[in-house]
C-alpha cells in the first residue's frame, strides 16, 4: 500500500499594488488605495508519498491564518494514510475539526486529489466526472473605496461597461463596508441603468448592511433593477435561515447564502429551512474538493444550483464536473488594481480581469490533477515560515 510519508506547509508572503486593507484590522477586506503596497500571506501544502507521488496545492482566498492553523494541526494525522483514501481522510478530519470551521481542511484535500490525478494521469474534473470545459465567467468587484477608484456609483457603473465590452456577460457588485442602504441601493440601480439589460448583474452585501430592515431596502432596490441574485445581505454574518426565509417571503430577486455555513449537513440544514434560493459552495471552504461536490450533489437532489466562490484552479475543476452552477466568479477585480491571489504558477494559469476570452469565459485545467505548475521558487523565496511533518 502506498503510504503518506511527507506532508511540508509553506507560509508565503507576496506584495500587492494600489491596494490596501479597508480597515485597520482586517484580513481579507482590501480596497483601491492609488500607489499602496501590500503585503498578503497564502500558503503552500505539498503532499508526498513513499511511492514518489506528491500533491501540491496553493491556497486563495481560503489561505487565512485561522486555517494555516487547523491544516498544521492535521498534517500529522496524514502521515501512514494511503493518500488514495480521500473519503476515509475526509471523514477522520472532519471529526478532528469539530470545534474549529473547517477551512483547514479544504487545501489539504485539495492536495490529496492532485496526488492522485497525477498518479493516474487524469484531471481531477475527469476523475469527477466530466460536464463542461469553459465556464461562464463573471466580474467580481473589490468593495467600493473613498480613494479615486471604486468611489461612487457611477463609477461602479462605469467599470461595469467596461467589463461587458472586455466580454463578461454578468458583474457583481461588492459595495461599501459601512453597509450604508442608500448608497448601497444607489450603485444597484447605477450599474443597471449603465449595462441596460445585456449583462447578469448581482449584489453581495457581504454581510455589511446592519439591520434587516436594511436589507429588505436594498433587497427592493435588486427587485427593480432585476437582479440574478441577492447574496449575504446583512449582519446576522449569512448564518440565519429564518431571518432569510422570512427575506425570501419579501423579495423576488432569488437569494444566494452559504459562504459562511460551513460543510454539507449544515447547508443541508440550511436548505431545508428555506433559508435560500441558490447555495454557495467553496473547495477551500468546505472541506475540499469532497465536501464541494458532496454539496453540490446534494444541493442537485434538492433540484437547486450551487455557485462557486472564488477563484482558483480547484474552484474550475469542481464547476466543471457539476450541471446544476450557472457562473464561476473572477473574484476580485477593479479598474485600476490586480487580483490579490498569489502570482504562483508557471504554465499561464491566471486568474486575472484579462483572463477571459472572447466569449467571456474561462477554461479548466486539463492536466494531470489540478493541471497547473507552480513556481517553486516565487514561493520558496517568499517564506516566512515551513513547516515539515514526516520524513526530512
Amino acid at each position: 500500500m502506498t503510504k503518506i510519508d511527507r506532508v511540508e506547509i509553506i507560509d508565503f508572503e507576496y506584495e500587492v499594488k494600489n491596494l490596501a486593507a479597508a480597515t485597520e484590522h482586517t484580513h481579507n477586506h482590501v480596497a483601491y488605495r492609488k500607489g499602496a503596497k501590500m503585503n498578503m500571506r497564502k500558503y503552500a501544502v505539498v503532499i508526498e508519498a513513499d511511492d514518489g507521488s506528491r500533491g501540491e496545492y496553493v491556497t486563495m482566498w481560503g489561505g487565512t491564518r485561522p486555517a494555516l492553523a487547523q491544516s498544521m494541526m492535521l498534517a500529522n494525522n496524514l502521515l501512514g494514510r494511503d493518500p488514495a483514501m480521500r473519503e476515509d481522510i475526509y471523514d477522520d478530519c472532519k471529526r478532528l475539526l469539530h470545534h474549529c470551521d473547517h477551512m483547514g481542511y479544504g487545501p489539504i484535500d485539495i492536495a490529496l486529489w492532485d496526488l492522485e490525478g497525477k498518479r493516474l494521469n487524469a484531471s481531477i474534473q475527469r476523475m469527477l466526472g466530466g460536464y463542461r470545459k469553459r465556464l461562464k465567467t463573471y466580474a467580481s468587484t473589490f468593495h467600493g473605496d473613498h480613494a479615486g477608484g471604486l468611489d461612487s456609483p457611477e463609477k461602479f457603473g462605469e467599470f461595469a461597461v467596461q467589463c461587458r465590452e472586455m466580454g463578461f456577460k454578468g458583474f457583481k457588485i461588492h459595495g461599501w463596508f459601512d453597509g450604508d442602504k442608500r448608497a448601497e441601493a444607489a450603485i444597484i440601480t447605477a450599474c443597471r441603468k449603465a449595462v441596460g439589460g445585456e449583462m447578469d448583474l448581482m449584489y453581495d452585501g457581504a454581510c455589511d448592511l446592519k439591520t434587516f430592515a436594511d436589507a429588505l431596502y436594498v433587497g427592493r432596490a435588486c427587485d427593480d433593477a432585476d437582479y440574478f441574485w441577492y447574496e449575504d445581505p446583512y449582519r446576522d454574518t449569512g448564518i440565519s435561515a429564518f431571518s432569510h426565509k422570512k427575506l425570501r417571503e419579501m423579495l423576488k430577486t432569488p437569494l444566494l447564502i452559504g459562504e459562511h455555513v460551513r460543510s454539507l449537513e449544515p447547508k443541508a440544514d440550511f436548505i431545508m429551512a428555506g433559508g435560500t434560493d441558490y447555495v454557495r459552495v467553496d473547495p477551500e471552504y468546505d472541506m475540499g474538493i469532497t465536501g464541494a461536490i458532496k454539496t453540490a450533489r446534494m444541493a442537485e437532489a434538492f433540484g437547486l444550483d450551487v455557485e462557486i466562490h472564488a477563484v482558483g484552479p480547484a474552484h474550475r475543476h469542481v464547476m466543471g464536473a457539476i450541471r446544476n452552477s450557472n457562473w464561476y466568479e473572477l473574484a476580485l477585480v477593479g479598474p485600476d488594481c490586480p487580483n490579490v491571489v498569489p502570482p504562483v504558477y508557471t504554465c499561464g494559469y491566471s486568474d486575472q480581469i484579462d483572463c477571459i476570452d472572447k466569449d467571456g469565459t474561462v477554461g479548466v485545467p486539463e492536466g494531470p490533477g489540478l493541471g497547473v505548475s507552480y513556481d517553486w521558487d516565487f514561493i520558496n523565496e517568499h517564506a516566512k515560515a515551513r513547516h515539515v511533518y514526516g520524513r526530512k
